[in-house]
């Protein structure tokens, strides 16, 4: 059983869950979610695949795009609806069963000192756990210095989604990036609006369906050109 934190009402933390033909895992992922209480966010991607269906009866909300238009989208929808509702605090959470439910009272508990605003996991700090691959560990370290370039901030985990903002946070963040590229312009933005962060442990596991599910390597560098490109015409 999880320690409840004293100064958060489960209720008021919307955890905004992306999902893109998920159908394999999504319900484990939210049934993992659902004895934390927290206000749970589905945004079904334009899946091709009924994912409606799957999780109809489960007490959660369930946002859908008619057309697939990538996570920052699907962040974004998930992140508007959620201020509408009037939530304290946002989590976005992986739907691909590779984060841990228990690490977001980890995220939370940051907040306890309201001396930050944006409290982003990360899989490389005193506490963390995780079991990626070197080749992509590799991978992660280049996107360390690339998204430092790009946004002035040097964070031990470039690419994590698992993270969580308060309402202030939240309100100042507008991803235009509807892809992948969206990981960094949220940092990109925390920079510019000058929002306090910080780096907490977490713990992620890539299963043979998340791998079959991630960021190639290809993609990593596609990922890297779309922010130049904005970056130099946007």
């Amino acid at each position: 059983m999880h320690a409840m934190l004293t100064h958060i009402d489960p209720k008021n933390v919307f955890v905004i869950v992306p999902a893109y033909n998920e159908d394999e895992i999504i319900q484990s992922v939210i049934k993992e979610l659902l004895p934390y209480n927290y206000t749970l966010v589905i945004v079904d991607d334009g899946s091709s695949r009924n994912l409606y269906s799957l999780i109809k009866n489960l007490p959660v909300y369930i946002l859908r795009h008619a057309i697939n238009m990538g996570q920052g989208a699907a962040l974004q929808t998930g992140i508007e609806f959620a201020l509408s509702k009037n939530a304290e605090y946002i989590v976005t959470f992986d739907s691909d069963g590779q984060h841990a439910a228990d690490d977001i009272d980890k995220l939370l508990e940051a907040f306890s000192d309201n001396d930050v605003d944006v409290v982003l996991g990360s899989r490389f700090i005193n506490g963390s756990a995780h079991n990626i691959t070197i080749k992509r560990k590799l991978l992660l370290k280049i996107a360390r210095y690339l998204n430092y370039f790009f946004t002035g901030l040097l964070l031990t985990d470039a690419h994590n989604g698992l993270r969580a903002m308060n309402r202030i946070a939240a309100s100042s963040i507008r991803l235009q990036e509807n892809r992948m590229a969206h990981a960094t312009e949220i940092l990109a933005q925390i920079k510019k609006a000058k929002l306090r962060f910080k780096e907490v442990p977490v713990h992620v596991y890539y299963t043979d369906y998340s791998k079959r599910k991630g960021q190639s390597a290809w993609n990593s560098f596609r990922i890297f050109f779309d922010v130049l490109l904005n970056k130099i015409f946007g």
